[in-house]
């Protein structure tokens, strides 16, 4: 199957007569709809998704916003894979790279930690005193970043979450991110692996801070004059976008270009402490010959495009702005969702087993069921108050190579002297017979002309050099004459100077 990039967007009804929403995707190129998932009403930061890989389908969790629900597809078909009923309604929830963890906060700032594949409940705990309204894993999935109406940024380590030794304990973060004054909205982690990364958070205090966790320290502070609500940043942190309450979205370069040495370097900007503060204005985007990218509505989804070449924007409405970000000009609009609010947005590559468009058949001419060829990561129904008991009874699953099935074919396509032959050839392309010896004469040859080069560039180099002496002798010689005859013509005039004088004295 080829590569290619796709859109998957969650849909919510704000009206209970429209019906429930949707989890749609969509080709990026044209807008198509590829595949849907009904059935569904996820809130904002109620969706997470796990990619299919090329040996394991991946799944989708949905959070339903009205009710304690927690709806689970996977891209092998479109109906509902599961329903797992939740101790309470979820917040937000998010899972790791690996999809093997899966967190979610409430609305009374209570955060859980589940096992995907046994459904285990590892961890229960009163992370925040108000509402969590965003989590987030480390790229590395060792650490886990929740927001949370009160302000606070707590940075918890998951391998202590899940510890037998701390289980009887209240968990205690990493590090708590305090610097903020007013509702946590958005949180963004950088690459690296924890706790050597950054992370970037998003405020209703106008402001926009970046975080070192090695260092448990602020960096830098992007002051905004609106409320920021989202956040997208480039997976190379180059830059990032930031969308308001009203509707627009900042573009913020990390880098500038600084005059050195006659030329132009690279320089990052902030990273001075929590003195640093970069204020976003007119006149900062005037600097930076940035435009604001302006959208007539309310924006509920941010992403980049994994080139980070497209910008798409999810609006209250139900569209789908796609943008170029060089040039922030609008590339098309995806319009099938009219009526409804666009909750989760993302881009990743076409999932391999997506029902109406699987070609992963690695078997020529042989028919073979899908979920034989590749199957799907396992979720199991969460459970909803922890158990000893089933932790002890705790088996891990593990996905191990097939080893009963045969060899591929391509094994099959050189015979063993064909083989032999080339893999001689391949290792020693200078053969002892004496048929091969026109290549021993040809580099014989070649030596040669390359030190008959070599004497032709040394005679080259010392006409070069005799001429630069001629002209510096001739040079210095000119510049010699000169003063000679300058001091002779001085001497010349003060010898008749000194005879008009006599004369007039004889006089």
């Amino acid at each position: 199957m080829p590569l290619q990039e796709v859109i998957l967007c969650s849909t919510s009804s704000q009206q209970p007569t429209v019906g429930a929403g949707a989890i749609v995707v969509h080709d990026i190129q044209t807008g198509a709809i590829l595949a849907s998932f009904k059935q569904t009403n996820a809130g904002p930061k109620g969706v997470a998704v796990l990619e299919s890989k090329s040996t394991q389908g991946g799944f989708i969790l949905a959070a339903q916003s009205d009710k304690s629900i927690m709806n689970v597809y996977n891209y092998q078909k479109d109906q509902l894979a599961l329903k797992i009923v939740l101790p309470e309604k979820l917040s937000c929830i998010a899972v790791d790279n690996q999809g093997d963890f899966c967190a979610a906060g409430t609305s009374q700032g209570r955060v859980y930690l589940w096992e995907i594949s046994s459904g285990l409940l590892y961890n229960a705990w009163d992370a925040h005193y108000r509402s969590v309204n965003v989590l987030q894993f480390t790229q590395d999935g060792a650490g886990l970043v929740s927001g949370s109406d009160d302000s606070g940024v707590s940075v918890w380590s998951v391998s202590r979450l899940v510890s037998e030794d701390h289980q009887a304990e209240l968990p205690s973060p990493y590090c708590t991110l305090t610097d903020h004054t007013l509702p946590v909205t958005d949180i963004s982690c950088g690459v690296g692996v924890f706790p050597n990364c950054r992370v970037m958070t998003s405020s209703a205090d106008h402001s926009v801070k970046i975080w070192d966790l090695s260092t448990k320290s602020l960096m830098t502070t992007f002051q905004f004059p609106q409320i920021i609500l989202l956040l997208a940043w480039d997976v190379t942190e180059r830059f990032f976008l930031a969308a308001s309450s009203e509707g627009s979205i900042y573009q913020v370069n990390l880098f500038k270009q600084k005059p050195r040495f006659g030329g132009q370097s690279m320089q990052a900007i902030g990273g001075l402490g929590a003195n640093d503060v970069v204020r976003i204005d007119e006149d900062y985007l005037q600097a930076q010959k940035k435009r604001l990218i302006q959208v007539a509505q309310p924006i509920s989804a941010l992403t980049i495009s994994l080139s980070s070449t497209w910008l798409l924007v999810g609006t209250a409405s139900g569209q789908i702005h796609v943008y170029d970000i060089p040039s922030h000009q609008l590339l098309r609009s995806i319009s099938a969702h009219k009526g409804f609010s666009i909750t989760h947005l993302q881009t990743m590559m076409k999932p391999p087993d997506l029902f109406g468009h699987i070609s992963i058949d690695f078997k020529v001419g042989a028919s073979v069921d899908l979920k034989d060829t590749m199957p799907v990561k396992p979720v199991v129904a969460f459970q909803r108050t922890r158990n000893a008991k089933a932790r002890d009874a705790h088996e891990v699953l593990a996905l191990l190579k097939d080893t009963t099935s045969p060899p591929p074919d391509f094994w099959n396509f050189y015979s063993s002297d064909e083989f032999l032959k080339e893999h001689a050839a391949f290792v020693h392309p200078v053969s002892n017979d004496p048929t091969v010896q026109p290549n021993t004469v040809s580099l014989q040859s070649r030596v040669q002309d390359l030190e008959h080069e070599v004497e032709q560039l040394r005679s080259q180099l010392a006409k070069a050099k005799s001429l630069n002496d001629t002209m510096w002798d001739g040079v210095v010689q000119r510049l010699v004459q000169q003063a000679k005859a300058k001091g002779s013509g001085e001497t010349e005039d003060a010898e008749s100077k000194r005879n008009r004088k006599r004369s007039r004295t004889g006089n």
